[in-house]
């Protein structure tokens, strides 16, 4: 399965609906390219909707970090929402659960960037 990604903005915050896998290969370069496009338009606060992943390799939680540092050293903040059980728990046992702000709804993980 692979890696469907789509992007709309949300009171000026740039949310990107992920579906499939994410691993190693094409669907962390896919994921890379589209986090630094938003960010080279001037998105710099960008939400990652995890609900319909289905599963993340060491890769695609190295690009997740990734990803987060980039947006961070650039001034700008990347969060994730609607975890799946599996992501969840790999988040917890892998400990990048306390690394990122994650958020169960849209509206709370929207609501977290204006503070």
């Amino acid at each position: 399965m692979d890696l469907k990604m789509h992007a709309r903005e949300v009171k000026g915050i740039m949310v990107i609906d992920l579906g499939g896998r994410i691993v190693m290969g094409e669907a962390c370069a896919a994921l890379r390219d589209e986090i630094r496009d938003q960010m080279s338009h001037g998105f710099n606060k960008i939400l990652l909707n995890l609900a319909d992943v289905s599963y993340i390799d060491s890769a695609g939680l190295g690009e997740l970090t990734g990803a987060y540092t980039s947006s961070k050293n650039r001034g700008g903040q990347l969060k994730l929402m609607n975890l799946t059980k599996r992501v969840h728990d790999l988040m917890q046992i892998t400990k990048l659960y306390t690394v990122f702000d994650v958020y169960d709804d849209e509206a709370s993980a929207v609501a977290s960037f204006a503070s």
